[in-house]
């Protein structure tokens, strides 16, 4: 089993970004640093805020999306952890708010932040942890998806989202262990 030794959270730094749906892999390593009570702190060499628990870290890139593959690679290769050893956790328009999934590999889906980490790394084979955050044309919105992503999400969505943040955590102690199959049966079933 291969255990991840970086976790990275996809989000835009600056206050006018924190409570959008593309920051919501931010909002996970945020929590993820509570619950490990460790302290995200501004890391120059990385290109954004790292926090070290033993031979985990916690990276939220400080460049923005589409340059999100500076930070992760910085830090990938200034330690050696190879991409099977990164779980990328990001935003996700093909899942429905609080939808997730969690994979290795694959294309990128339009989604800047992973196509700039893949052209980094040199592969795709890392992990993704897919946080669902709706679709403007399924939700039946008249927004552009960058609009879309660059803002809140709806009253009516922001439950879903939370809990799904939340059973990502109660899944993490799997994907920690290494145990990713494990963690994908516990995240994939229907939500407790």
């Amino acid at each position: 089993m291969t255990l991840p030794r970086l976790i990275v959270g996809l989000g835009n730094p600056g206050q006018e970004y924190e409570t959008t749906r593309h920051n919501v892999g931010f909002w996970f390593v945020d929590r993820l640093a509570d619950q490990l009570k460790v302290n995200l702190a501004p890391q120059a060499k990385f290109f954004g805020k790292a926090a070290r628990s033993g031979e985990l870290w916690l990276l939220q890139p400080g460049t923005y999306m589409n340059r999100s593959g500076q930070s992760v690679a910085a830090l990938a290769n200034f330690y050696k952890i190879s991409p099977a050893e990164i779980l990328v956790v990001h935003d996700e328009l093909d899942l429905p708010p609080g939808g997730i999934r969690l994979k290795q590999g694959g294309g990128n889906g339009g989604h800047n932040g992973l196509k700039d980490i893949q052209a980094k790394l040199g592969t795709p084979d890392f992990w993704r942890l897919r946080l669902g955050i709706g679709h403007p044309r399924t939700l039946n919105l008249a927004q552009q998806v960058a609009d879309f992503v660059l803002h809140p999400p709806r009253r009516e969505e922001a439950p879903d989202i939370e809990q799904a943040l939340a059973r990502s955590l109660l899944a993490w102690p799997r994907i920690a262990a290494g145990d990713f199959a494990g963690a994908q049966q516990q995240l994939h079933g229907k939500a407790v």
